[in-house]
């Protein structure tokens, strides 16, 4: 009996309507020529495959990322007797064209999205990488929305940052307006604060936004949010409130997103942390058989 093939893995979120991403995995699964109503950015992981479309046909290798334009009729398969793993972001046109309307407005070249562009430059099939990464992870809502607003901004507007042509041009924040925004993000910390409403108080778009607050941070604004809750957290629980208001209080969906926030940022449990650290090493390790009393 032939072993069994790794199941595809597929990603979506309520939250997130507009995208979805599929990994498959060592498989020899064949399609036969179809469409997506949706932009389709695909890159291939292992193994060769043909990719046909209207257009032509082109020969893919490890590591190459192709756009397909919605209702494009093509097909990607395996070589023969071959088998191959690659992944597939699906965005919404509608979406994907709010974003690149956005970047345009505030001085970037778009694309106009309607022919199939076969890339095999390393950085772009590493930001997709990356992006799925993302996605597949525990990371909130906000964290991955910036994400995939990047990842739209770097490959697609004016070819973007990472392929053929320069990206488009960041504006920067001036100090008085970081000042504002992260003044902004103290303030209502533990509010959902959406990025098109943080990019509407900078006066560009989501894509622009991420780049600048991030240049002049280090960090995105919904990071940079996330790090004002934790800062509030650990004056809470060292004030000795329960962990449950905390996180509620503090915005977080339940406990295990509090949690893997606080850990990730504290380098320990929100418990050890209000224990005072005593508890931080139990956390990281079963505790060590007690020592028989040694006698005479």
């Amino acid at each position: 009996m032939s072993p069994a093939r790794p199941a595809a893995r597929l990603w979506f979120d309520a939250a997130l309507p507009f995208a979805e991403y599929r990994c498959a995995g060592d498989g020899g699964a064949a399609y036969l020529p179809h469409t997506h109503p949706t932009l389709s950015i695909g890159a291939v992981d292992g193994g060769g495959s043909v990719f046909r479309w209207t257009g032509g046909v082109e020969h893919l290798a490890p590591g190459t990322v192709v756009v397909v334009p919605a209702e494009r009729v093509h097909a990607c398969n395996p070589l023969p007797d071959g088998r191959w793993s690659y992944q597939m972001l699906h965005l919404e046109p509608c979406w994907v064209r709010g974003v690149l309307a956005e970047i345009a407005a505030h001085g970037g070249a778009i694309d106009a999205l309607d022919e199939v562009d076969v890339r095999r430059e390393a950085a772009s099939y590493r930001a997709l990488r990356t992006l799925g990464g993302i996605l597949f992870s525990p990371a909130d809502a906000e964290t991955k929305e910036a994400a995939l607003v990047g990842v739209v901004g770097d490959l697609l507007a004016g070819r973007g940052a990472l392929t053929r042509q320069p990206a488009p041009t960041a504006p920067m924040l001036p100090a008085a307006r970081l000042a504002h925004l992260k003044a902004l993000l103290q303030a209502r910390h533990a509010e959902r604060l959406p990025l098109a409403e943080l990019a509407r108080e900078a006066g560009m778009s989501r894509y622009h936004l991420i780049r600048a607050f991030r240049a002049g941070t280090g960090l995105t604004p919904h990071a940079y949010q996330l790090d004002q809750r934790i800062n509030q957290a650990r004056r809470l629980l060292r004030a000795g409130g329960v962990l449950a208001d905390v996180a509620l209080q503090l915005g977080f969906a339940d406990q295990s997103h509090f949690q893997r926030a606080f850990k990730q940022r504290v380098a320990m449990t929100p418990l050890a942390y209000q224990r005072g650290g005593r508890g931080a090493a139990a956390d990281a390790a079963p505790a060590a058989p007690a020592a028989r009393e040694m006698r005479p």
